[in-house]
């Protein structure tokens, strides 16, 4: 078990981690939506409600995410300040990366809830950047790290979606 000290100063640096990388989100989140007018599209009205739903349910994954990177793992979700320990545990028994799961629930969510079809773009973006990342750079780097163990989880647990006869 790790020293409530230590526990205390990953959290730290994961909730620093988190808010500027949401913050950074929102910021280009906020200039795309200035090309809603050029698509000519907007979602409709009623969808507001699920983009809610969408919204706080990815930022409780997310919030989630931090604090199990930060207790189990002893380190945050950024690339430059990676767990120490292999975490398998919380949300990440159902996908390998709920993080990214959130912040793409998040973003849909908001382009729902402000009716801005250029948000929805970037969700979608952000998902296909995140899925190259992952698999180009993360996925080998955890296997060099983590080895067998790592390699083991791959095979068990989907990347995106969780299956519905997943081992755990």
């Amino acid at each position: 078990m790790m020293a409530p000290a230590k526990a205390a100063f990953s959290m730290f640096r994961g909730i620093i981690v988190a808010t500027i990388f949401t913050l950074f989100l929102w910021g280009v989140a906020l200039e795309v939506r200035r090309l809603d007018p050029l698509l000519g599209f907007l979602p409709p009205q009623w969808l507001c409600p699920a983009g809610w739903f969408l919204a706080i349910a990815g930022g409780l994954l997310a919030a989630y995410c931090v604090v199990v990177f930060g207790i189990r793992g002893q380190g945050t979700p950024a690339p430059f300040d990676p767990p120490q320990i292999f975490v398998a545990t919380g949300p990440y028994r159902y996908v390998r990366n709920p993080m990214y799961v959130g912040a793409i629930c998040i973003l849909l969510g908001a382009g729902l809830i402000v009716r801005s079809f250029s948000i929805i773009l970037l969700a979608t973006t952000f998902w296909a950047l995140a899925h190259i990342f992952v698999v180009f750079y993360e996925e080998p780097s955890l296997e060099l790290r983590f080895g067998e163990s790592y390699a083991q989880y791959r095979r068990q647990v989907s990347r995106w979606i969780p299956h519905a006869r997943q081992r755990r």
